[in-house]
């Protein structure tokens, strides 16, 4: 869990969802603190449209529903937004609450930068863990084909997965899979 500094103005949650829903820039919120996000690259935006594309076929007519990064997920014990790259929830709550963050994710993706990548790991993941209903972690590399998952089997033990060129990716959580291929379409020019 990520601890903030004191020395800065302090936001409530409330004030925070007030504030970020009229800003043109989206910000985390971390115990109090509003910190603004970086612009996407390229490669983050396609990467983060062929996952929506390939999820939202694949999730009609389920119940689950995906979330590309406009969606916040709080986590309110910990007193924190995230904007993940992706987020699929397969609660009801979420699905019928008009409030602009979901709290059930069931499945969180997160494409890696530069810029964020120790943090997607480390303290970004751990703090996801607090909530018992999320199940699968999957980290998407951006500069090359490789993917990394985490699934939740126990309390404590998250079994990691790694896949890359020519492999078949599978999130188990929601029963998809897919050519590891099709993450990267539009962007091998890219690499």
């Amino acid at each position: 869990m990520m601890t903030i500094s004191k020395s800065h103005a302090y936001f409530t949650p409330e004030d925070y969802l007030e504030i970020e829903r009229l800003s043109p820039i989206k910000h985390e919120y971390l115990q109090g603190q509003m910190v603004a996000m970086a612009g996407a690259s390229k490669a983050h935006v396609i990467i983060t449209g062929n996952l929506s594309a390939l999820l939202v076929n694949h999730l009609r007519g389920t119940g689950c529903l995906p979330y590309t990064s406009d969606m916040k997920v709080r986590l309110p014990a910990l007193h924190l937004f995230y904007y993940p790259a992706l987020a699929v929830t397969c609660n009801d709550r979420d699905r019928r609450s008009d409030e602009d963050f979901i709290l059930h994710p069931k499945l969180i993706i997160e494409v890696l930068s530069d810029s964020t990548e120790v943090f997607d790991r480390g303290d970004k993941f751990a703090d996801y863990k607090s909530n018992p209903e999320f199940a699968e972690y999957v980290l998407v590399h951006q500069k090359q084909i490789l993917v990394e998952r985490f699934q939740h089997k126990s309390d404590n033990l998250w079994v990691p997965k790694i896949y890359s060129t020519e492999d078949t990716i599978e999130f188990a959580s929601i029963g998809f899979t897919c050519a590891i291929e099709a993450l990267y379409e539009n962007i091998a020019q890219l690499f």
